[in-house]
């Protein structure tokens, strides 16, 4: 069935969600102006597993995505080593075969302190970029211990408000704020925080190996996408692919590349 463009976008405003929406059938209607990978829990380094093939296999899928489909950057969204701190260099030089710009937050099983992780990737733990018109912020849930912790509430608030006059504000946060399982953490301010800052679109996560699709909460979704190593999770290792189109729209899916599936579709309108 061809999809008539005028329908579609009268439709999109009247509705918060469209979950049934093919993502390539969506894509070839309605341009989009940035598209970007979000990976987690490689666990570089972990004992029993085949760590470097899977460093291996997901920087080779991305840059597939880049050269398919495009892919302006990539967040890996926590524990990226697993928890001997002189894997942290290792692990930044596998990354480095990536064909686009990425970016990192800071996991439990990351137990580097504050200055070898600034030293390593060049940013605290806390930070954030724009994009056009959109920011995007990543808040750190852990510390050197390795211990589950909410996200600094003051910090996230600051840049909440630096970012207030962006179309939409992603943010990415390896342990959820919400205590969902027993993985979470109650995080009751900072949830509050990010239901009621009306520009705030998505919230993402790792840490949940065996979970890769969405929760609701006031209105926002908390996504997860799974995990791209470890020991442990879902049958596959896969990644999250989140697209912005011109009409302010955007759509984020979960992606298995070993078996070509899309996941979990989610279209949120802006």
């Amino acid at each position: 069935m061809k999809l008539d463009r005028r329908k579609l976008l009268k439709l999109l405003p009247a509705l918060p969600a469209i979950s049934w929406l093919n993502p390539a059938a969506r894509a070839a209607t309605i341009p989009f102006t940035m598209r970007f990978a979000v990976a987690s829990d490689g666990h570089y380094g972990q004992p029993g597993t085949e760590f470097e093939k899977f460093h291996t296999d997901v920087i080779r899928w991305l840059n597939q995505e880049k050269m398919q489909k495009g892919l302006d950057f990539a967040i890996f969204n926590g524990d990226l080593i697993h928890d001997e701190p002189t894997l942290m260099y290792d692990v930044k030089t596998a990354f480095k075969r990536l064909a686009v710009p990425f970016f990192v937050t800071r996991g439990n099983h990351d137990r580097v302190g504050l200055d070898v992780w600034e030293s390593t990737w060049g940013y605290p733990t806390n930070h954030s970029f724009a994009r056009g018109e959109y920011a995007f912020i990543l808040g750190d849930t852990s510390n050197e211990k390795g211990e589950y912790l909410c996200p600094d509430p003051a910090w996230l608030r600051g840049e909440m408000a630096k970012y207030e006059n962006k179309k939409g504000i992603f943010v990415f946060l390896h342990i959820t704020p919400v205590k969902w399982s027993p993985q979470g953490r109650d995080c009751e301010e900072v949830r509050e925080l990010l239901e009621k800052t009306p520009n705030v679109k998505a919230i993402f996560h790792g840490h949940e190996h065996d979970e890769d699709d969405r929760k609701m909460s006031g209105g926002k979704p908390f996504f997860y996408d799974g995990h791209f190593g470890g020991s442990w999770g879902t049958t596959y290792k896969g990644y999250r692919i989140v697209e912005v189109y011109e009409d302010g729209t955007w759509q984020s899916y979960q992606y298995n590349p070993t078996a070509a599936p899309i996941l979990n579709t989610f279209v949120g309108k802006s």
